[in-house]
């Protein structure tokens, strides 16, 4: 089976979004180098507890994200609402800088969940199979895949979090077995991994003083627009899998990273 040219062009823009995220250099373009300075002594500040509160945002956003959302396919997501509510859940993080984050993360997270199902919902996913609510979380884990050493791209981290996609079967239900929750856990682990990386970014940003309440809503627009454009890649991706093969789609998508020149990898 061969791609049409249209197909094959959103192959191509999915891998150019894909392989190249960067959250950091967004922000540094809006408010400057002071984000870059600050991240360099945020680690020291708060790096013992991010895991531990992206973990926690990851969890309590899916308590009502997804499951809120009928399962019907949408005409279009509301990108723009959901940025707005990002927006304002910003502003709170701005005014109060780092003492808000263990209060506004879960909150911007759980706007930027719901907006990722609504995007996949709109690529012909069906949010009530619990395969779908796993490949919205794998969206938080697919940020800044150069910086991970040998688990580099797109399709290596699918495959490393695919080790946990039994894990999938367990969401949504009330009450998890003991061997679920297990799996469950490990999975979000290696989620709040990944995406500890840009939510670190965002509170060195958040935390500079002279930005405060409108700086703080101007990063969560950035942030979740981030988050966004990385959804709409990965359900594009997803359904032309469904449309083709898995296996065409990844020869194809390594095709074209093999055809672009280093300096734009």
């Amino acid at each position: 089976m061969k791609f049409t040219a249209n197909d094959l062009l959103i192959l191509h823009q999915a891998a150019d979004v894909l392989e190249n995220p960067s959250f950091s250099s967004r922000v540094t373009k809006t408010v400057g180098g002071a984000v870059e300075k600050t991240i360099a002594i945020l680690p020291a500040q708060v790096s013992l507890s991010l895991n531990d509160i992206t973990r926690t945002a990851l969890e309590k956003s899916l308590e009502g994200a997804i499951f809120t959302l009928n399962s019907r396919k949408s005409s279009i997501p509301f990108n723009k609402t959901h940025k707005f509510f990002a927006g304002l859940s910003g502003a709170i993080g701005g005014a109060f800088g780092l003492t808000a984050i263990t209060i506004e993360l879960p909150i911007s997270t759980t706007i930027m969940l719901r907006s990722i199902a609504d995007i996949a919902r709109f690529y012909g996913e069906n949010l009530s199979h619990s395969n779908t609510k796993m490949a919205c979380l794998e969206v938080f884990a697919l940020s800044d895949t150069t910086r991970h050493g040998s688990e580099t791209g797109y399709y290596a981290i699918r495959s490393i979090l695919a080790k946990g996609l039994d894990a999938s079967r367990q969401l949504g239900k009330p009450a998890l077995t003991k061997e679920g929750a297990s799996i469950v856990n490990k999975a979000l682990n290696q989620i709040a991994a990944r995406f500890s990386i840009p939510v670190s970014e965002k509170i060195a940003a958040q935390s500079i003083p002279v930005l405060g309440a409108i700086g703080g809503a101007t990063i969560n627009f950035l942030f979740i627009s981030y988050f966004q454009d990385l959804a709409h890649a990965h359900f594009s991706l997803r359904r032309l899998e469904r449309n083709y093969t898995p296996e065409l789609v990844k020869l194809n998508y390594q095709k074209h990273l093999a055809e672009l020149p280093l300096l734009v990898r």
